[in-house]
């Protein structure tokens, strides 16, 4: 146990990734502030608020500016720190973009009120981070740095210390454990987190899921390594595929040497308002119940909350739902066939409807995905593991690989995307929504401009001033 261990610290996520990983991130902004400034009493570390799918939500499912939402909450939340889920070159969307893009949506996110970009790769590629951490630094944000843990025949703790040794000397100002699919064990925790404190001089957080029953567990343990922050979701939105609950970790830590200094009684207010809110999806409809549970099966096949929720959606829109645990079993085939990516997404997506359409179509690779042929490419970066080359060779056909970063490849486009939209132009972040999601930031910014004068509570109003951190 380390001599210099200090309070831990806290990071909520009832605002992005808890509702993200138990009903695909439709939680609404109206629903989220009357809790916000109790949020915000609490004392927490920071409120994981942004990023993440919400981006992509907000515009597809629940005609809100996504950027309207960030300055919302940074009006409601003054003290604590706003976090954000950022996944590097491919910012919030499915693909690579270009630098400009990166840059950009960078400089808006901490313009509206984000303090801390947790920045990430599917594939733990650090040429894929570069511009994004750079772009970070520029502006004064503090960069989280997160490793996509998993596991595989490459991945192991000196490969990851390794790797955060390497995001250290890109700037980073702390390191995030990032384990999206709950894979992380307690005693592995401890030698990982062990690892990472013995090779750099960052603060250290862990970031896991309860999918496999484990999370509360690998806390404890990742706590009694050093870790310094832990991300945990308040009750109501805990466990299933979801975080650890942030009151049994408070509770948990309590009067030892790593209490978190959170008040259990003065989270009673929060636990009961989203107690009220759960019940409320829950009888919409919006809670999946499978979502719900433990899964031991995530330890073998790997799948994240957020990718199982799709699975599930995928085979049931098919009306193949019975086909779910063949689906299960192709997932890590298809894994290994790709280089052992990190199930996270996109790689998660990736995989999970290559997968779907092998079980569906009787036939591996019979049809193959142009996301699945791009990772194959070289796309989205290196692979962990090297591409069977007879396999690359029946997916490819004669195309080359490729081998550079893959956005060296990528020409300029926010000049392209602001020609194109300029007619339904109320903000200068309106460009980015564009930029990352054509089509659905199209029919949004269709309705907005069908609104009255834009005056609608979900509509961003374009004279309204923006903060600075």
């Amino acid at each position: 146990m380390s001599d210099t261990v200090k309070q831990v610290k806290i990071t909520e996520t009832v605002l992005r990734d808890a509702h993200q990983s138990l009903m695909a991130t439709r939680m609404t902004s109206e629903n989220m502030i009357p809790a916000l400034e109790m949020l915000d009493s609490i004392g927490y570390h920071s409120l994981e608020a942004w990023g993440g799918a919400t981006f992509d939500a907000c515009l597809r499912f629940l005609d809100e500016d996504p950027w309207h939402r960030l300055r919302i909450i940074r009006d409601h939340v003054k003290n604590t720190k706003l976090q954000m889920l950022f996944r590097g070159q491919n910012i919030l969307g499915y693909r690579h973009y270009a630098d400009d893009v990166v840059e950009y949506f960078v400089q808006k996110s901490i313009a509206n009120g984000i303090d801390i970009i947790r920045i990430f790769d599917a594939l733990n590629d650090p040429r894929n981070l570069r511009t994004s951490i750079n772009a970070a630094k520029r502006e004064g944000g503090h960069v989280q740095a997160a490793i996509s843990y998993t596991t595989s025949p490459v991945h192991t703790s000196e490969f990851f210390a390794q790797y955060a040794k390497q995001l250290e000397e890109m700037g980073a100002d702390s390191i995030c454990i990032k384990d999206m699919a709950g894979l992380l064990t307690p005693y592995a925790a401890y030698e990982l987190v062990t690892a990472l404190k013995q090779t750099v001089s960052l603060p250290i957080q862990l970031h896991t899921h309860y999918t496999s029953g484990l999370a509360s567990m690998t806390i404890l343990k990742a706590v009694e390594a050093g870790v310094d922050v832990v991300d945990t979701a308040l009750s109501p939105f805990s466990l299933g595929t979801s975080q650890a609950p942030t009151e049994a970790i408070v509770a948990a830590l309590r009067g030892t040497e790593y209490d978190t200094g959170l008040s259990l009684e003065s989270l009673d207010g929060l636990t009961k308002y989203f107690t009220g809110l759960r019940e409320k999806y829950l009888a919409e409809g919006l809670i999946d119940p499978t979502v719900l549970k433990v899964d031991v099966n995530a330890l073998i096949y790997q799948v994240p909350g957020g990718m199982l929720s799709n699975l599930i959606s995928q085979l049931k829109n098919a009306g193949k739902s019975e086909l779910l645990g063949a689906v299960l079993e192709e997932v890590p085939r298809v894994r290994a066939d790709a280089g052992y990516p990190p199930l996270v997404t996109p790689s998660s997506q990736i995989v999970g409807t290559q997968a779907v359409m092998n079980v569906l179509l009787g036939q591996r690779y019979e049809r193959v995905t142009k996301e699945f042929k791009g990772l194959i490419k070289g796309e989205y970066g290196k692979t962990p593991m090297p591409i069977d080359p007879e396999l690359r060779h029946s997916i490819l056909g004669d195309e080359e690989p490729i081998t550079c970063r893959p956005a060296d490849l990528i020409a300029p486009e926010l000049d392209r995307a602001r020609s194109e939209i300029l007619q339904y132009l109320t903000q200068d972040e309106d460009v980015l929504s564009y930029a990352l999601f054509e089509q659905v930031a199209l029919k949004f910014f269709e309705k907005r401009k069908m609104r009255t004068y834009g005056l609608d509570a979900t509509t961003s109003d374009p004279k309204r001033g923006i903060h600075s951190v």
